[in-house]
C-alpha cells in the first residue's frame, strides 16, 4: 500500500503525469509495478479494487437534527 500512496503522490507532483492520457499513465504505472487496484483505476476508471487495497469503506449516514426547534428562540 505504501508504494501505491507514493505513486499517487508522484502523479500529483508531476504535471505531465497528471495530464497524461490513461494509456500513457497506465504504461508508466506498469513500468513501476503499480498495484492492480491503481492500474484498474487508470485503465478502466474503476476505483473499487484500489479502495479495497487501501481499506477504504463507504460510510453513509442520514442527516438528522439532534437539537430541534432552537430557531424560535431567535424571534423572542
Amino acid at each position: 500500500m505504501r508504494d501505491t500512496v507514493e505513486l499517487l503522490e508522484a502523479i500529483g507532483r508531476d504535471a505531465n503525469l497528471r495530464r497524461a492520457s490513461p494509456e500513457v499513465l497506465a504504461r508508466a504505472l506498469e513500468a513501476t509495478h503499480a498495484s492492480p487496484g491503481l492500474l484498474e483505476l487508470v485503465a478502466r476508471g474503476n476505483s473499487a479494487t484500489l479502495a479495497s487495497e487501501l481499506g477504504l469503506v463507504d460510510r453513509y449516514t442520514e442527516h438528522q437534527s439532534q437539537t430541534g426547534a432552537h430557531e424560535d428562540s431567535l424571534l423572542n
